[in-house]
């Protein structure tokens, strides 16, 4: 489902920053946490700047490309820079007038509804699969990812694995195994006087990833850990 600009916190930021050099707090929180602040100057980052699971990604990208979730399109522009064929979407109408002022090619676009033909590359980055929201719906997202890419095409995308936040002293972990899954985050996201409402996300670890795509006939293999419980996966 597209954003509406009144109700979209995240694209009016990103809009204010690049259009008006605003620079107010992009604030975002989950029920287990309080707001944290999200800088918008990493948005914008260069390559350089980027850790090392999002270098390692956009060194894997090849052939069509398509960036989903694009937000200001770091991503998108330093492929587009490399000289590949790049598609950026994005359910943020402000954020994709601000990839388009950045000249690159964007759609507003929902990842489940969109239509175009076959991609070699999906590029989902800053835990951009966490949009199928549940465990439940990983292999939704899966199928779908499946039918936008070639025979040897890839999804890459990267994720965390949220067992620390409920590690105890001795090591142990208090999860409610009959509750729901560990990783599945509730969000909202505040810029301003502008609240989103909450949605949920999900953070995935690799072994429940990497189940879900065997069931749906694809591959899945770590490419590297990240230096606090995240990773880079490829699935083909």
């Amino acid at each position: 489902m597209l954003i509406a600009p009144e109700t979209d916190p995240r694209g009016k930021a990103i809009s204010d920053y690049f259009f008006k050099r605003k620079t107010a707090k992009l604030l975002t929180c989950t029920h287990l946490t309080t707001y944290d602040e999200l800088p918008l100057p990493y948005l914008f980052r260069s390559y350089n700047d980027m850790p090392e699971i999002e270098r390692q990604a956009l060194n894997l990208a090849h052939g069509r490309i398509l960036d989903v979730g694009a937000a200001a399109g770091a991503h998108s522009i330093y492929l587009q820079q490399k000289g590949f064929d790049v598609t950026a979407i994005d359910n943020s109408q402000l954020s994709v007038e601000v990839l388009k002022a950045r000249g690159l090619k964007a759609e507003a676009a929902d990842f489940f509804e969109y239509k175009a033909q076959p991609f070699d590359t999906l590029l989902f980055l800053m835990n951009g699969a966490g949009m199928c929201g549940t465990l439940d719906r990983l292999p939704i997202f899966l199928e779908r990812c499946k039918s936008l890419i070639t025979s040897s095409g890839q999804i890459l995308l990267d994720s965390s694995d949220l067992i620390y936040l409920y590690m105890e002293d001795d090591g142990s972990c208090n999860i409610d195994l009959n509750g729901y899954y560990y990783g599945e985050m509730l969000f909202s996201v505040k810029y301003k006087k502008l609240r989103s409402d909450k949605f949920k996300w999900l953070f995935v670890d690799f072994d429940n990833l990497k189940q879900a795509a065997f069931k749906c006939g694809m591959q899945c293999e770590k490419i590297i850990d990240g230096p606090h419980y995240d990773y880079l996966a490829r699935i083909s």
